[in-house]
């Protein structure tokens, strides 16, 4: 089976096990569109690692969403179902290592840091994803998804006193709002960022929504 075959197979599986509207296959392409994009800027990039580990990395985000305990980390488990897959489809033994690393290490919760060229692209399209114009409509759909409001009246601190735990996983996330994600995370997105390239789109699409955020916060007080 060759490369092109091989992606093609994994996309099918992908596409069967997810379900999340906001983690669904148009987000893993547009990851996938992402990497590529990165890919171009850097030197010796494996694409037989990169485009693997893009198709795969939230492979685990269903088993996620339905672990009420809150121990299952999507990409940590990701990493163990991807080799699965992998295996099955013959993947060479050192492909499916650096493939696992991307996968577990795209998400900083986990505390793998991406050392590979490979994982650090993969790294920051998935962050570039949650923030701009596409981040603002993720974000609203889960809200939607989850019965959020868009404001709560309590600040922010006591808000992350009451509703998160020391992960940063949320207890309630019907509580969440999209103003409260865009001051937690999506502000610090950019310098997380590993790449050059991946840096200069990130501070691009912060500022449409710092832009965005601003006017729906003036819309809401009725300044404008």
């Amino acid at each position: 089976m060759n490369s092109d075959m091989k992606h093609k197979k994994i996309l099918e599986i992908v596409q069967h096990r997810l379900s999340c509207s906001a983690h669904n296959l148009d987000h893993v392409l547009r990851v996938y569109n992402l990497c590529l994009l990165l890919a171009k800027y850097e030197s010796t990039v494996d694409l037989e690692v990169l485009i693997p580990s893009a198709l795969l990395h939230d492979i685990a985000r269903v088993e996620e969403s339905q672990d009420k305990s809150g121990k299952i980390d999507h990409a940590v488990l990701g990493s163990v179902i991807a080799e699965d897959i992998l295996k099955n489809l013959e993947y060479e033994e050192d492909k499916i290592e650096k493939i696992k690393h991307c996968v577990v290490a795209h998400r900083y919760r986990t505390g793998n840091e991406p050392k590979t060229i490979e994982a650090k692209i993969l790294f920051d399209s998935d962050k570039l994803d949650i923030i701009g114009a596409t981040g603002i409509a993720r974000t609203f759909m889960l809200a939607g998804q989850f019965g959020q409001k868009l404001t709560i009246n309590q600040s922010l601190n006591d808000y992350l006193k009451n509703n998160t735990v020391d992960n940063g996983r949320l207890k309630d996330v019907s509580k969440h709002t999209p103003f409260i994600e865009y001051e937690i995370k999506f502000k610090k997105i950019p310098e997380k960022l590993y790449t050059e390239k991946a840096k200069e789109i990130g501070r691009e699409r912060l500022k449409f929504m710092e832009e965005y955020f601003n006017r729906l916060n003036l819309e809401i007080e009725g300044v404008k």
